[in-house]
């Protein structure tokens, strides 16, 4: 088998996505559908990690702006990103994938507290690595997370699902005449404005030199093609 375009990654998944097409909540086929693509990614070789949002549970920006404190509203934003990785660890185990979530945050009796030393030991094992908790901080959300968790762990690119096929010159649903991207440097992208990461991510990855590549999570197998080097997609690199 050839080897796999990246060793390690970590795979950035939107909350909202897995909520298909309910408008909150986990949509059972649809996490089914993702841990189906993350064990077949996985069996080409690649050690993988996932971080996943939790906007499909409870956004903090949006709570705080009801009343709730921003750091509390961040607090059970993240406390949902702990659900989701739950979730998903029960989808991938269900299909033979050994998996291992790790939160941010202390909850022995919930999941294993992240660290490198847990989460290199659990690759090397071949399980998939599910970073629960963003941060463990406010004011980070969970693109920041999955940038510094993969510095921390050494992967090697950021692979952002998102429910288009790369980064435009603007939104594609609504300008037919945007412009796609094959690839930005992280300084191109962070002056474009780009809202597919934000600011603090690109920042990030700027400075840790690692590659974002950006890609539609929609179509089947997406997550192995960008590791065989055959899927489409926007490369963000220096």
């Amino acid at each position: 088998m050839d080897q796999p375009a990246y060793r390690r990654v970590v795979v950035k998944l939107s909350g909202e996505y897995l909520a298909g097409s309910q408008s909150f909540g986990i949509d059972q086929p649809t996490i089914d559908r993702i841990a189906g693509d993350l064990t077949a990614a996985r069996a080409l070789g690649a050690e993988i990690a996932v971080v996943v949002g939790g906007g499909n549970i409870f956004r903090g920006v949006e709570v705080s702006s009801r009343g709730v404190s921003r750091p509390t509203g961040d607090t059970m934003g993240m406390l949902a990103t702990v659900m989701n990785c739950l979730a998903l660890e029960a989808a991938l185990e269900r299909r033979g994938q050994s998996a291992r979530a790790l939160s941010s945050f202390v909850m022995p009796e919930v999941c294993e507290l992240f660290t490198r030393r847990a989460a290199h030991k659990y690759l090397a094992e071949n399980r998939i690595v599910l970073l629960a908790g963003g941060t463990g901080n406010p004011y980070f959300t969970t693109d920041t997370t999955a940038v510094l968790r993969a510095a921390e762990i050494g992967a090697q690119a950021v692979l952002k699902a998102t429910n288009v096929d790369g980064v435009y010159s603007a939104d594609p649903k609504k300008d037919p005449s945007a412009k796609r991207f094959e690839r930005l440097s992280h300084s191109q992208a962070l002056e474009g404005g780009y809202k597919v990461m934000d600011a603090t991510a690109f920042a990030l990855a700027r400075e840790t030199s690692l590659p974002i590549i950006v890609f539609s999570i929609a179509e089947p197998d997406s997550i192995g093609a960008i590791l065989r080097g055959t899927g489409r997609g926007t490369i963000v690199a220096s």
